[in-house]
């Protein structure tokens, strides 16, 4: 697993969203943009670090920061956890984790002995430059939204 560094250009993505359109990181040219991996959709952890920044996104906002959930899960299951918990911002489909694996996190995990890959739960605040300004690997899901506000002087 190649993890970036500040200062690393974002990856590229070019994804659909729950709704079925593509979302590509160029269309945040000029702006902060929050990405969080998360493994699975409406699971307590993933549900909980959604909802937290579903909460957060006025003041996330305000902060001039846009934001995108990305999982291995399909538009359609993206579509549902949306709905369930009205998260009201992209959520992308990288069923191949092609993205994943751009941004270093797809690996191997261990559960109860068995090896399996997956996501490691990550999130990334990228400049409006497209660089990468933080990176957090394993970071929990109550710590996704603090993390970004603190890296932006909240």
């Amino acid at each position: 697993m190649s993890k970036l560094n500040p200062g690393d250009p974002a990856p590229d993505f070019q994804l659909q969203d729950q709704n079925g359109n593509l979302v590509n990181l160029a269309d945040f040219k000029g702006k902060k943009l929050l990405v969080y991996f998360y493994p699975k959709a409406d699971t307590p952890g993933c549900t909980r670090q959604a909802c937290s920044v579903r909460d957060a996104r006025q003041d996330l906002a305000d902060l001039g920061l846009a934001v995108v959930g990305i999982s291995p899960d399909l538009p359609e299951k993206q579509m549902k956890f949306d709905a369930k918990y009205g998260l009201t911002f992209p959520l992308l489909s990288d069923p191949d984790h092609r993205v994943a694996e751009a941004y270093g996190v797809w690996a191997e995990k261990s559960l109860y002995g068995k090896k399996t890959f997956g996501i490691v739960r990550s999130s990334f605040l990228i400049g409006e430059g497209g660089k990468i300004v933080q990176a957090w690997y394993k970071v929990s899901p109550e710590d996704t939204v603090p993390k970004a506000r603190e890296a932006l002087g909240r």
